[in-house]
């Protein structure tokens, strides 16, 4: 990174000729975060630090050293750069560079240099840019976390979309508020007789006859009061179709909305909806990358995709059908429970992360969502599969390395012992407080012990367990 020129004094002899080079010394010091005298052959003479934190990246090794070996390799010729615009009065210009630091990352400083006197000593002040540079790092990690945080929106809005547009029950979301229908599947479009753009928009009840529409309100200030209220029957203005309607009421965005769904009592004509749309969304089921399977309410597999065989490693739909999802979940006897009850409870369950078991030994890290058709004859329930191996995690920088997060051990729940998790627990929390102690007490051991309740010789030990600072003991 170049920086322009800088601006000179107007008249430096007038302004500053009676400084001497102890003033000189004590301004450059106080001035920058380092300052180097270098000689004629690069080599580094004499150096002042005015920033402690500098202390730590052994800057002290620097002196007697040329100046390009103590920079990493891709600085060396904008050190050489420096060093030559110096001894050809070039206005000084700063430049970036980087030192291997003891502290394991790279130091970045931003180096200017000036030739002084007729011996071609150059004086190269520097400013540390380890902070600006942590602020960026910190900006990116942000902005990736935000990346990978509206991607995984984006793809969960995209499964639900496809089990809204593809269920075969009649579904309405009514605005709370206004009462007007925010949108329609193509099941309610289908039996309501209208195409789901007009629908969009209409005031709800709106084309059932008198008593119906009357019902309906009721239905809808029952279920606004109380969370939930019994179905009840509608008949459209024109022709004899009748619907048994049911309703309940959800938050989003901090608005409310109604979920109204509408069940045909003629099976003849539920028989007849939506023939060639199905046709259309098995075909798009059957080529999704994602696994999708319907189950009847015990978990016996009765269809599922091509993407749901290859997880878990068969051929054909035929080996599947008939058998529980529980012989593939990673947590036999557990996740199975766990989804049929929230199912049964809520009617659909969001991101279940669990692992599957293929038949030959493979196992896969997936995301599952489940939503409970109890209308259909007979009801089932409805499975899709993120395979989620591949997922990149987000990342925390930190200072402090710890051996597993709080995350990390509760996903191993089901799959290691107590004992062990335990164990591990015990580990992260006994060097989370050491580490804490040591910061609080400016790596003083002995007051850390002090206050950790440990002899030092206990401490020192758990140091040593851990590789936390140097291990040598304190004079």
């Amino acid at each position: 990174m170049d920086v322009a020129a800088v601006r000179q004094f107007r008249s430096p002899k007038r302004s500053l000729g009676e400084l001497d080079a102890e003033a000189t010394a004590t301004l450059l010091a106080v001035a920058t975060d380092i300052a180097l005298v270098v000689d004629a052959g690069g080599v580094i003479r004499d150096l002042a630090v005015g920033s402690e934190e500098l202390e730590l990246d052994g800057y002290a090794d620097w002196i007697g050293q040329p100046w390009t070996s103590t920079v990493t390799v891709e600085s060396r010729s904008k050190v050489e750069e420096l060093l030559k615009d110096a001894a050809e009065k070039v206005p000084a210009r700063w430049r970036h560079v980087n030192h291997p630091s003891a502290r394991g990352e790279d130091l970045p400083m931003l180096y200017s240099a000036v030739q002084v006197g007729n011996k071609g000593r150059v004086i190269a002040v520097g400013r540390n840019l380890r902070s600006i540079a942590l602020l960026q790092q910190k900006l990116l990690d942000v902005q990736q976390s935000m990346e990978r945080d509206y991607l995984r929106l984006r793809h969960a809005e995209t499964r639900y979309r496809l089990l809204f547009q593809m269920a075969a029950e009649a579904v309405l979301i009514i605005d709370a508020a206004t009462q007007r229908v925010v949108d329609a599947n193509p099941a309610a479009a289908q039996l309501l007789e209208e195409s789901a753009r007009r629908l969009v928009g209409r005031p709800f009840p709106e084309g059932f006859d008198a008593p119906s529409t009357l019902s309906l309100q009721s239905l809808l200030a029952a279920v606004r009061a109380a969370g939930s209220a019994d179905e009840v029957r509608a008949r459209l203005v024109e022709g004899r179709r009748e619907f048994l309607v049911g309703a309940s009421m959800f938050r989003q965005d901090n608005a409310s909305l109604f979920l109204v769904r509408l069940s045909p009592l003629s099976l003849e004509a539920s028989a007849a909806a939506l023939p060639r749309v199905q046709s259309r969304l098995a075909d798009v089921v059957e080529s999704l990358p994602d696994g999708f399977m319907v189950t009847d309410t015990d978990g016996l597999i009765l269809t599922a995709n091509r993407a749901f065989l290859e997880l878990i490693q068969l051929t054909t739909e035929e080996q599947a059908r008939g058998q529980s999802i529980d012989r593939w979940l990673g947590r036999p006897g557990v996740d199975l429970n766990v989804l049929l009850a929230n199912l049964r409870q809520h009617g659909s369950v969001r991101l279940f992360a669990t692992t599957l078991r293929g038949e030959y030994g493979t196992t896969t890290e997936v995301e599952i969502s489940a939503v409970s058709a109890p209308q259909t004859d007979p009801p089932c329930l409805g499975f899709t599969l993120r395979n989620t191996t591949r997922r990149p995690a987000a990342e925390v920088r930190s200072t402090h390395v710890l051996p597993r997060s709080v995350e990390q051990l509760t996903e191993l729940v089901g799959r290691v012992s107590l004992k062990e998790l335990v164990r591990e627990t015990t580990d992260v929390i006994e060097r989370l407080c050491i580490e804490a102690a040591l910061e609080l007490t400016g790596d003083n051991r002995a007051s850390a012990a002090e206050m950790l309740g440990l002899s030092r010789q206990s401490l020192y030990v758990k140091l040593r367990r851990y590789g936390l600072g140097d291990l040598a003991p304190e004079a």
